[in-house]
């Protein structure tokens, strides 16, 4: 295994999740913790990158603290809500060695383990997907209504950081020293980084071909290395969509607390809208995005990316001219690279082009490889030959992206 990247969630056992079956739970209590002494750090390395790299911006994103996922083929027992802390082995964990038949309803628990375990959703938010009230209904009752419909149930549990954070956090030449600290004063050695939820699409064409682009030498990561198109669900997109016209520093969790499911829009919509900006592909060209899991990209700290697989209704060669065509980011690339599927699916780390891809290509393709989410429809997900399905997105989806953030 690749010591860059490792899977922290895979969702094989339904060949990707939907938009419908993932929902979030948003507070404060899931932000980075934070000292006077390490904000003067991170306020340090932000001089430093912004006087070599002035046209950077700091701009808000979701900080993925934990997560729950919910087996559908069992009833949640009363303590399937607590997650003890994790014994997995860190080979285990970068295998994706779970066994999501045989184990507690809750997987794997939380990156972020506390004492008390991944936090439930409050009542008021666990019908984030729906227009009807909880009512006086419990967690678990709702829950076991989930189960009924053998529907699997992905909670992720977000709070609030920014790019001026993850450069001074998760990208600082410290991190293993705030690593250590996180564990020693809080327990958790991701508590004082940013982890900033980002997002990638394994794009595969109608004749099988997976698509890769080239990043340009001039972006603050992996310069000239082969990627995914891909970058982050933007707090600021959830805000205008809701209709608070707010500026970065305003940017507020009581503002989308009150409409988590527009938070899920966007993590599942922001990846199509990269694919059209960076591949210069057309929403209505690109099918239904199925999450496929969670990759961990380790030469930053263990950032989090939420790994999608889309399909597309072009062939790679009309990809391919659109691409040079140019779209809304085509400065961040400077080459397009098919791969067949079916060497994808071959791809390991003793394939030469495998020290050519990127930490979030790496962890997308070994998801891609162990949830095969184009293999065909499951008996429990009879809509999911997603390969002859196009979807137009609505209004919502093309004004959430109204501004972009090239950083990363």
């Amino acid at each position: 295994m690749d010591p860059d990247v490792s899977v922290l969630l895979q969702c094989a056992q339904w060949r990707g999740l939907l938009e419908s079956q993932v929902q979030v739970e948003l507070s404060e209590r899931f932000n980075r913790q934070t000292d006077p002494a390490l904000e003067r750090h991170i306020d340090e390395i932000w001089t430093e990158r912004q006087a070599k790299e002035p046209w950077l911006f700091n701009g808000a994103k979701f900080r993925l603290h934990s997560f729950c996922l919910a087996s559908p083929t069992r009833q949640p027992s009363p303590d399937s809500f607590k997650v003890p802390k994790s014994d997995f082995s860190d080979k285990k964990r970068q295998q994706g060695d779970y066994d999501f038949e045989d184990d507690l309803d809750i997987k794997d628990g939380c990156i972020n383990p506390t004492k008390s375990g991944c936090i439930p959703l409050q009542t008021d938010n666990v019908l984030s997907q729906s227009s009807s009230s909880c009512d006086n209904r419990s967690f678990r009752s709702i829950q076991a209504e989930r189960y009924s419909h053998s529907e699997p149930l992905l909670t992720l549990s977000l709070g609030l950081t920014c790019y001026k954070d993850y450069l001074g956090t998760n990208w600082s030449r410290r991190v293993a020293e705030l690593r250590q600290r996180g564990e020693a004063e809080f327990g958790d050695p991701l508590a004082l980084l940013a982890q900033p939820l980002g997002v990638g699409a394994v794009l595969c064409t109608n004749d099988s071909q997976v698509v890769l682009i080239r990043r340009s030498q001039k972006v603050a990561e992996a310069g000239g290395l082969l990627d995914i198109p891909g970058g982050h669900p933007e707090p600021k997109a959830v805000c205008e969509c809701l209709g608070e016209a707010v500026n970065e520093e305003q940017i507020s969790l009581v503002i989308m607390q009150q409409r988590p499911d527009a938070v899920v829009s966007e993590l599942f919509s922001s990846v199509c809208a990269e694919i059209r900006d960076e591949v210069n592909i057309p929403l209505s060209s690109l099918g239904t995005p199925l999450l496929m899991g969670i990759a961990l990209n380790h030469t930053s700290g263990g950032r989090p990316s939420a790994e999608f697989f889309v399909s597309c209704s072009l062939t790679s060669e009309e990809v391919r001219k659109l691409y040079w065509k140019g779209g809304a980011e085509a400065n961040e690339s400077t080459d397009v690279v098919f791969l067949h599927r079916t060497d994808v699916m071959q791809l390991n780390r003793s394939s030469p082009l495998w020290s050519e891809l990127c930490p979030s290509a790496k962890g997308a393709m070994l998801l891609y490889q162990t949830v095969k989410p184009d293999d065909g429809p499951t008996s429990s997900s009879p809509h999911r030959n997603i390969h002859t399905q196009v979807q137009k997105y609505t209004n919502i989806t093309e004004s959430i992206h109204s501004l972009v953030n090239p950083n990363i």
